[in-house]
């Protein structure tokens, strides 16, 4: 049988109507009654409960793993209004899926991860290729969380993390998990792939730094307080000048942060980009980013820049092919930062460069995914949290 796998839609306004058209249709791309696994992802217009309902009774009630985003990506339709669910419907004799969801990120992220981890250890095999994750992007610390999910495996090879944050249309407020009939906040989704398949990904951001290198110099956990000596909020004040502090929340999506992290694949860039999260703290000069922070590390103040964005797009699309070595793709997903939205692209142009992802690496494959509050990778041989960044992920034979 190999993979059937399709790919549904809708932006009903209804619920009921849209959990069961975007089903139907997924199931109806792929040619089958009932599906193995599902994927699922949507907007926060919808009541999530009813909608996620909807999508299970559609599907035979199939297991199922997935969250909310700021806009879904199914085939060649990018879709950032409140009203957008996107289900990926597979059977398959080739992979086998297990899944599940742990909370408490806001509290004990580390603590978390170890949870996953006693969850995860039994489904590990030599067959395993990868383990997609779905956190709320508005409680995370994903280094935390990594590491007490890495520290418990303790496995003796890398096991590649793929996936992105939960959103809510840039609100910032509540995000979703979902599990089977579970949509839970301030937790992580996961579902772990195995079988006999291989995965291709590729990882490219779209910022260039716009200031000097620059030092933190004091911090706490995933807090930066002092920036060469000087109050955070203070030095990124001087960057954000057309924008304006006041505007906090368009000043922190124009202005990323660029961390060096030591030992990153030369192929890759010096940096990573972090997006700055939730609001600022005018009394202690800080803000805060999504990772851990040290004291001594390279920093840059960024801003997203189109011409680097659309070779990221053309490096993507080479290297996705370099993996496949020739063999078709058998699924796509596409975690792609809202950062490279509608906020940053207008429509042409986001559906465009959707456009030459699909036709370089498969018009006709199933093809899912969404707007993040952050993206997750491997580099190299360590996995990363990404802001600002692509993340495609393809599964093949």
């Amino acid at each position: 049988m190999g993979i059937q796998a399709g790919v549904g839609v809708s932006h009903h306004r209804n619920p009921r109507m849209a959990g069961r058209e975007a089903a139907h249709q997924a199931l109806e791309a792929a040619g089958i009654e009932k599906p193995d696994f599902v994927f699922m992802f949507a907007t926060v217009g919808y009541n999530q409960q009813t909608l996620l309902r909807a999508v299970r009774e559609a599907t035979g009630g199939a297991p199922l793993c997935g969250c909310s985003g700021e806009g879904t990506i199914a085939g060649g339709e990018a879709d950032e209004s409140n009203f957008s669910v996107a289900v990926m419907a597979i059977s398959s004799d080739q992979l086998r899926f297990s899944h599940g969801i742990a909370m408490g990120l806001k509290e004990d992220s580390a603590q978390v991860g170890r949870t996953m981890a006693g969850a995860i250890r039994p489904e590990v095999s030599s067959d395993t290729l990868a383990l997609f994750l779905f956190p709320d992007g508005a409680a995370v610390n994903f280094d935390r969380l990594v590491a007490g999910l890495e520290g418990q495996l303790d496995l003796d090879r890398p096991l590649p993390l793929v996936g992105g944050t939960a959103g809510d249309n840039l609100a910032f407020e509540r995000t979703f998990q979902y599990c089977d009939d579970r949509v839970a906040s301030d937790g992580v989704a996961w579902a772990l792939l195995s079988g006999q398949a291989r995965v291709a990904w590729t990882v490219n951001h779209a910022c260039v730094p716009i200031g000097i290198e620059c030092q933190v110099t004091r911090c706490e956990g995933n807090v930066i307080y002092e920036i060469d000596g000087r109050p955070a909020l203070e030095v990124l004040e001087e960057y954000v000048t057309d924008v304006g502090m006041e505007d906090w929340a368009m000043a922190v999506l124009s202005f990323p942060i660029g961390i060096e992290v030591p030992g990153l694949a030369q192929d890759y860039d010096r940096y990573i980009i972090r997006g700055i999260v939730g609001g600022k703290d005018d009394a202690a000069g800080s803000f805060t980013i999504p990772t851990e922070v040290s004291e001594g590390m390279s920093i840059w103040v960024t801003r997203r820049d189109y011409e680097k964005l659309v070779h990221g797009v053309e490096r993507a699309t080479e290297e996705i092919k370099a993996q496949l070595g020739g063999n078709p793709a058998g699924l796509v997903f596409q975690f792609d930062c809202a950062g490279r939205g509608k906020i940053f692209l207008r429509e042409q142009q986001k559906l465009h460069l959707l456009e030459t992802l699909r036709e370089q690496i498969g018009p006709d494959v199933p093809w899912l995914g969404f707007y993040t509050f952050g993206e997750i990778a491997p580099v190299g041989e360590h996995n990363y949290f990404h802001n600002y960044t692509l993340v495609l992920t393809v599964i093949y034979s």
